[in-house]
């Protein structure tokens, strides 16, 4: 148990209450069901470290903004540790309590990432072709509104899915989804029927293809297709072909349905340093700090990519991402055109921050009360920008 327990027990009716998510988020599976993903039996990949006063750093002011520091931006956005990590090397690491480097933390949407990269590694086993039809993978799925949809499609969340994520609307299709899988108090006529069934009811309200529009379901549906694909389920997919090659310290915890089905979305929970094990991928060309391969130089141009088309969709979003130039693209976002800054985010303020011209990673782990809130998300990556560019000029 990482923290004093709330007076009101803790239940799926309540876990993601204000007042319960900092104890929720640090220990999932004593709330909901759980799963192992195993770290292998490979050494612990060492993480050297050089201490830096990071927290000092000024932010750049706009026009009418108070001055801020790095320090301060974590201190008033909810943060339960951050790191920042240059080249393998840790420059800051802290903690706040009851949070600890042992602790595992709920990750909510940078699960997405982790789905993703098991996609490009079945991509680069030939087990996996993003332009093939979903329905070429999970055959049932022609029977909803992904009848017709790419494994692109999944990749980019450019489907013409219905589906609201709408968080704080507890009839939107993001929490129906966890009625169904036993995650949230059953309401109305909601039956808990498990995430695949669920994923089968689903329509189309447009042209598959279209727009960017952000629906946790279409990582859902990219799991359902990697486990086909892959011939296994996600817990040893992403084993063996990730979690065991970074030199992870701990097993990868994986929230699962009542069919031990993964919660492929939002359900990862990890370490804060094994977190920046795993970004470092994507500042070091697909190759981990045990000097393994898990992803080819192919796969990470293409997550690299930044084409017209794909900034053109994210500019004609429904929702106002407030990234503007941005794109996303293979589970991860891209908020700055030209940059090569990739952003891995959760709500609640989950971040992996990736900046690969400074090899640079930053992590950090948060209980803000609210789902959203800009005011700590955008704060939060210019604090990681600042921190970029100052090692660009100690460089």
């Amino acid at each position: 148990m990482n923290s004093e327990q709330p007076v009101a027990a803790i239940t799926a009716a309540n876990w993601q209450l204000p007042e319960n998510i900092r104890y929720s988020f640090q220990n999932l599976a004593e709330v909901l069901p759980t799963v192992k993903v195993s770290r292998g039996d490979d050494h612990i990949a060492k993480l050297p470290r050089t201490e830096m006063d990071l927290g000092s750093i000024q932010l750049p002011r706009s026009m009418g903004e108070p001055s801020m520091t790095v320090r301060g931006v974590m201190n008033s956005t909810d943060t339960d540790a951050w790191l920042v990590m240059q080249d393998g090397r840790i420059l800051t690491e802290k903690y706040l309590e009851p949070m600890t480097a042992l602790t595992d933390h709920l990750l909510m949407s940078v699960s997405k990432t982790l789905v993703g990269t098991v996609a490009g590694t079945l991509v680069d086993a030939g087990k996996l072709d993003v332009n093939a039809p979903v329905t070429d993978y999970v055959p049932a799925l022609s029977r909803s509104g992904y009848n017709g949809a790419t494994v692109r499609h999944l990749l980019d969340m450019r489907s013409g899915i219905r589906y609201s994520e709408e968080y704080l609307d507890p009839t939107a299709e993001v929490r129906l989804l966890e009625q169904a899988i036993g995650w949230a108090e059953l309401e109305g006529d909601m039956k808990p029927i498990g995430l695949y069934d669920f994923l089968l009811t689903l329509k189309a309200e447009g042209p598959h293809g279209g727009p960017f529009d952000y629906r946790s379901c279409e990582t859902d549906v990219l799991g359902w297709v990697c486990e086909a694909a892959g011939g296994a389920r996600m817990q040893q997919l992403l084993s063996e072909n990730v979690w065991a090659k970074i030199g992870a310290q701990q097993d990868l915890v994986m929230g699962v349905d009542q069919f031990d089905t993964g919660m492929f979305d939002g359900g990862f929970n990890s370490t804060l340093r094994d977190l920046a094990r795993f970004g470092h991928l994507f500042i070091n060309n697909g190759i981990s700090l045990t000097g393994e391969r898990v992803v080819s130089e192919a796969w990470l141009a293409d997550v690299f990519t930044e084409d017209e088309e794909l900034v053109e969709a994210f500019a004609a979003s429904p929702g106002d991402n407030m990234m503007p130039g941005g794109h996303y693209r293979n589970q991860i976002w891209f908020p700055y055109p030209g940059t090569g800054v990739a952003l891995a985010l959760g709500i609640h303020g989950q971040m992996i921050y990736m900046n690969r011209a400074t090899g640079m990673v930053g992590v950090k782990l948060s209980s803000w009360p609210l789902p959203q809130d800009a005011g700590k998300l955008f704060p939060t990556i210019r604090a990681f920008d600042a921190i970029a560019n100052h090692l660009a000029d100690v460089d």
